[in-house]
């Protein structure tokens, strides 16, 4: 039986204005990305797939260049953290202290006695300006992956325990840039040799099937509240997503992918046709919307052979794979709280129980996708569930009934079944709903569709004195506004620490928008979006002539 592991990899883009406003894409990258690697680099017939969004390679290519240039003399990199470990003296600031604090109290925290000393200082408000910068050394050894701390600059600063000076602090940094560097030319040589498929998904992370159609939802939730108007030219904007993310991921790669694992697993019939015109072979989604689909249909497929691979129309279309929703949460949710060797063999039994049940039916044996998360969920397990999955790529390896493939293999060795239907969702519940339905995130969609109103309208207008990359400047601006991170932080279903901050982000993202075409941010912008009032102003009509000018 073929069992693919298929690793997500996704932040959304955090610079606004030259600053990074959170530093969770360079510590993923210090932690899973590279250990992640790690894994494929060491154990020697593993074999995965990994997804990367392209706007996190281009923060990856991005940082750095802005540390070196620090080091070099240059002004400070940008990111709270990184600037503090670059500052000397270090000051104690409310907002640097806060984020050094942000960590998994159980596996990171505790690990460290000096970090726990620091951290319980600060929680205390009884650090002081002298010991931050020990504090923010000890944050990225807490953070750091299994596979670096091997490196001789780290397992000194662990032995020293603290008292680290400004020239501790920048060769830590200059490790770190190096470390970013490396990571997805890693990757490129995983590919080169045949370990990993890499995959892509859309530019900015957007969920393709609302900006095509806001009214796909009602699919798998009739009845649901919607955005006031249609997106405006949403399928322009889908294929520059899709189009953009091809060019960066050939430009890092060497070679286009063959399949889109496309934002949260969202898609729809249109967001289907729209991957297939683009050269996709293949894409994949969540089981419930499988489910969704299969309802109703007759000489309906029953049981794991379920999972893929589909096909909905001809030959032109992509192939479907659809995870098993049940495996893959054991992995991002229940099995860092088991032993490793424990863990993997419940998982194995499973596996095998599967493959026998297949036999047992007549039916051919599945692909069985395991598709999660490839960043958040390892904090959770012990050291970064470095021997869960070391463990894990071992024993499939050796498993003589189970084999470790990629989607594109797989899918070379099968005929896809026909798909009668696709109903519209996301590996979320099978719907749309984390994005759409409730008020705040149709306003959230409201304001977009205002802002890319404005941008059109001032896009008309433009003045041919302007450079000739500006435009595209300001379509990449707001690819960042169609992201899906902002709308699921929004709304009564994931309320979680870092809502309001996204929620800033989110308008400081639009404000910036409309001040690259020349208009003054509406006020509404002024208001965290779960309390702004509805949006019904359309600012494109005050945007004559805002576009004229020579700077």
């Amino acid at each position: 039986m073929d069992v693919v592991l298929c690793w997500h990899f996704h932040q959304p883009d955090y610079r606004v204005d030259g600053r990074y406003h959170k530093p969770w894409t360079w510590l993923h990258a210090i932690k899973d990305y590279a250990d992640m690697a790690a894994h494929l680099e060491t154990v020697p017939g593993a074999r995965a797939v990994v997804n990367f969004s392209p706007a996190l390679i281009e923060q990856l290519l991005d940082y750095p260049g802005r540390i070196r240039a620090c080091l070099e003399g240059g002004e400070l990199p940008g990111d709270i953290v990184l600037d503090a470990l670059a500052s000397d003296p270090v000051v104690a600031e409310p907002d640097l202290v806060a984020q050094l604090l942000r960590v998994n109290l159980r596996r990171m925290k505790d690990r460290f006695a000096p970090y726990a000393r620091l951290y319980d200082r600060a929680m205390l408000g009884a650090i002081e300006d002298d010991q931050v910068g020990d504090l923010a050394v000890w944050y990225v050894i807490a953070w750091l992956g299994e596979s670096l701390r091997g490196a001789e600059i780290i397992r000194r600063l662990v032995s020293w325990q603290g008292a680290y000076d400004i020239d501790e602090r920048r060769e830590l940094l200059a490790f770190l840039a190096d470390t970013i560097d490396e990571i997805l030319p890693r990757y490129r040589r995983l590919l080169e040799a045949g370990a990993v498929e890499l995959s892509v998904t859309p530019h900015s992370h957007p969920i393709l099937p609302l900006v095509l159609d806001f009214s796909c939802a009602r699919e798998a939730m009739p009845g649901c509240a919607l955005p006031a108007t249609p997106y405006p030219g949403g399928e322009a904007r889908c294929d520059w997503h899709v189009q953009k993310s091809r060019q960066i991921f050939e430009s890092v790669f060497g070679q286009p992918p063959r399949g889109c694992w496309p934002s949260e697993g969202a898609l729809s019939e249109a967001s289907l046709r729209l991957l297939g015109r683009h050269g996709f072979e293949w894409t994949a989604s969540g089981s419930q919307v499988l489910q969704g689909s299969l309802v109703g249909a007759s000489g309906r497929v029953t049981g794991f052979a379920q999972l893929g691979p589909w096909r909905l129309g001809g030959a032109g279309q992509p192939a479907c794979f659809f995870r098993d929703d049940g495996l893959s949460d054991l992995l991002g949710f229940e099995y860092a709280n088991w032993q490793a060797g424990d863990a993997v063999g419940d998982f194995i039994r499973r596996l095998e129980g599967m493959r026998a049940e297949c036999l047992r039916s007549g039916g051919p044996a599945p692909v069985l996708s395991i598709i999660m998360d490839g960043e958040n969920a390892w904090e959770y397990y012990h050291e970064n569930g470095w021997a869960f999955l070391h463990e894990l790529y071992t024993r499939l390896d050796e498993h003589t009934e189970l084999r470790l493939t990629t989607f594109s293999e797989a899918l070379a060795r099968r005929i896809p079944a026909k798909l009668p239907r696709l109903r519209a969702g996301s590996w979320v519940h099978g719907s749309l709903g984390t994005w759409v339905g409730d008020p705040a995130k149709n306003r959230a969609w409201d304001l977009l569709c205002d802002a890319k109103r404005a941008m059109d309208a001032a896009l008309q207008l433009v003045d041919t004195r302007q450079p000739p990359d500006w435009v595209e400047a300001v379509y990449h601006q707001l690819a960042i506004c169609e992201a899906s991170d902002w709308a699921w932080w929004l709304g009564d279903d994931n309320v979680l620490e870092d809502a309001p901050e996204f929620d800033a982000l989110y308008r400081h993202q639009l404000a910036r928008l409309y001040r690259m075409i020349g208009m003054a941010p509406p006020d509404v912008l002024d208001l965290p979006v779960a309390h702004a009032p509805e949006s019904s102003a359309n600012p494109a009509i005050e945007v004559q002539g805002a576009m004229r000018r020579s700077d």
